[in-house]
């Protein structure tokens, strides 16, 4: 195990945490007098595990857990660094420093350098820089014929190098003539609208219940929904701000008059201080638990759909498009930069051709 890192209290008994590796994966442990009441606390909040041999508890090492832990977030890990040639390092280091300066999110940062870094792995000690238009090509030939990756990884790939040539070296446009392969139409997963009835029914603890029955009510992605404040509803109005969504935009949503005399109801048993959900000792409510909650609705439900719980904005999208709502406010309310975006929910709730009947019923 490596040097403690952090800690934090609960009850007033303190959780140690600190980075190692178990079996070959990079791990946090997680360290504490012996306690059901802190297990619990533990298992509601991560996915810990327990190891025999050295008799401590332990999570995966990602950059949620360590948010969680309260642990810096490293864009990419020092086995990275140590494959990049002395050569391109400081390209490297320039990539990140403008991914910073950018303001990127720390997903994008961090997938964006794995990417990048990927070119760079294949370069060995060819200078990056001077790669020229021609080369580039034959690499992203190689990604599709070689390495097989999907059209997803490929875009991926793609949108980093460019980051490189155009925001670091000021290339612009340079990347005009590289075709990008057609991305597959994967249509959103949804529940209809019995499903989700059922899923509200069977979930009796009243934070659980909202924090489904808003996802599903204003069409919120998981991180919206944890990061909700009390500050951010306004129940005159009925509206409620989501602060720096996805894009870092802020936007309002309307309020559910349904779960309104819930909302005021939860407020006077929790007392929540600052997030509208918050863990114990007023820690914000992890996207982690507000999955699981999810997940253990889904089994009490008995729905064997494999879904996650954006798919309760997936079927708040598609429930409004049914009811007739124009995709414009729709596109508004998701937080949609592009239309087409939200057009995609048009290929689920096309009405017209689900009253075309097949001729088999005409046997």
């Amino acid at each position: 195990m490596n040097i403690l890192n952090t800690q934090f209290a609960f009850n007033h008994k303190l959780f140690l945490f600190s980075l190692g590796s178990h079996h070959d994966k990079k791990v946090i442990w997680v360290k504490f007098d012996y306690d059901q009441n802190l297990i619990h606390h533990l298992r509601s909040h991560a996915h810990v595990l327990w190891s025999a041999s050295q008799k401590a508890w332990y999570m995966t090492d990602n950059l949620e857990h360590r948010k969680l832990c309260g642990l810096e977030s490293d864009l990419v890990g020092k086995d990275v660094l140590l494959k990049i040639s002395e050569v391109n390092l400081p390209e490297f280091k320039k990539f990140q420093n403008m991914l910073t300066l950018k303001a990127y999110s720390l997903n994008t940062c961090r997938t964006y350098s794995i990417e990048f870094a990927q070119l760079l792995y294949v370069l060995k000690n060819y200078p990056v820089q001077d790669l020229p238009k021609e080369k580039l090509q034959s690499y992203f030939l190689f990604c599709h014929n070689e390495l097989k990756l999907s059209e997803n990884q490929i875009h991926s790939r793609i949108n980093a190098i460019k980051f490189y040539y155009e925001q670091v070296l000021h290339q612009p446009k340079m990347f005009f003539d590289i075709p990008r392969p057609k991305k597959p139409l994967l249509l959103p997963k949804s529940l209809n609208s019995n499903e989700v009835k059922r899923l509200f029914s069977v979930t009796e603890n009243l934070k659980h219940r909202l924090v489904l029955q808003l996802c599903y009510g204003m069409g919120l992605r998981v991180s919206e929904i944890v990061n909700l404040k009390i500050s951010d509803i306004d129940s005159l109005d009925m509206k409620v701000r989501i602060e720096r969504g996805k894009g870092k935009k802020d936007r309002f949503v309307n309020l559910p008059n349904l779960v309104l005399e819930d909302l005021r109801k939860y407020y006077k048993e929790y007392l929540p201080k600052v997030y509208l959900f918050e863990g114990r000792q007023g820690a914000q409510y992890s996207v982690r638990s507000a999955q699981l909650v999810f997940t253990d609705a889904m089994k009490k439900a008995k729905i064997n759909k494999k879904i996650g719980i954006h798919g309760l904005r997936h079927s708040y999208a598609t429930h409004l498009l049914e009811l007739g709502t124009d995709i414009s406010f729709i596109q508004k309310l998701l937080g949609h930069n592009d239309i087409k975006t939200t057009q995609i929910y048009a290929h689920v709730t096309d009405t017209s051709v689900a009253k075309v009947g097949s001729p088999l019923d005409r046997i």
